[in-house]
């Protein structure tokens, strides 16, 4: 897979024309876990556009959203033009090939992984491009590693809504009794137990189901793009889902308040590409 591959999968998931330029990146890869994760945060919130510094308007209106039978927009002399902000990033600093793996031809099976003291469910079936963030944090790499005190990984999915994210509040299995549907609906009702913040999953199947998909201009075929994070154990809520985790994000947050807890409780390290 190539670089341009990877950077259109980066505008795919930003909502940003992404390009390459020889120079400084405008943006970290911290930067676009942020927008990724308050775009989706503000848009279920139901504002159609997101502020971010260095970058100015965002809109979150994706063109796979919009009706089929709108009217299509008025012709106009000139030419058209793109209503999404170009974001420069240096491929040499951005990403980290050392790092890249290929797990299309993995069949992990019964084999058990951990990172963080959670089981870990490596991404089988897609490639990853490694994003360079070693030395990064001023907390050193630790939260990167495969001992007790790294982090948990946990992968981004596209348009989860607030229906997944139930906090934890009852006893008994998760499962797909009535008992439990009744339970979880209920608390669909309650607004201090329906979750309120950012979504992600530590399973890649999960996030394979929301996930963002793009046509390449590159080679003309057809993507699933995913972001490979770790989240911060001590901002994760769990939910009644096990396959759901919430970094939650209190009412009353200022925008500088929003963007801190998702910086401070979700870090990339991998970009997920499979082929449709």
């Amino acid at each position: 897979m190539s670089v341009n591959l990877y950077l259109e999968a980066l505008s795919a998931l930003s909502g940003c024309n992404v390009e390459a330029t020889t120079g400084a990146s405008q943006l970290s890869a911290q930067d676009f876990v942020n927008i990724v994760a308050l775009r989706e945060f503000y848009k279920l919130k139901g504002f159609k556009e997101l502020e971010y510094e260095s970058l100015g308007t965002l809109s979150l209106q994706d063109m796979e959203d919009q009706d089929i039978y709108s009217s299509p927009p008025a012709l106009t002399e000139g030419p058209v033009v793109s209503l999404k902000p170009t974001v420069k990033v240096n491929p040499q600093n951005f990403f980290h090939p050392e790092y890249d793996y290929d797990f299309t031809n993995i069949k992990d099976g019964d084999k058990t992984f951990m990172r963080g003291n959670e089981k870990y469910i490596r991404p089988c079936g897609w490639k990853r491009a490694a994003l360079h963030v070693l030395d990064q944090y001023e907390d050193g790499n630790g939260w990167l590693g495969t001992g007790r005190d790294a982090w948990p990984v946990s992968y981004h999915g596209h348009n989860m809504d607030g229906s997944l994210g139930i906090i934890l509040t009852h006893d008994g299995q998760v499962d797909d009794e009535p008992s439990f549907l009744n339970a979880s609906a209920a608390s669909l009702l309650n607004p201090d137990t329906r979750g309120r913040g950012v979504y992600s999953t530590p399973d890649i199947k999960m996030a394979e189901k929301y996930c963002k998909t793009f046509m390449s201009s590159v080679d003309g075929k057809r993507y699933k793009v995913v972001l490979q994070n770790r989240i911060n154990p001590r901002e994760r809520k769990n939910c009644q889902r096990e396959d759901i985790w919430l970094v939650y994000i209190p009412e009353g947050c200022t925008n500088v308040q929003t963007k801190a807890i998702v910086q401070e409780s979700l870090r990339p390290y991998g970009l997920l590409l499979k082929q449709v």
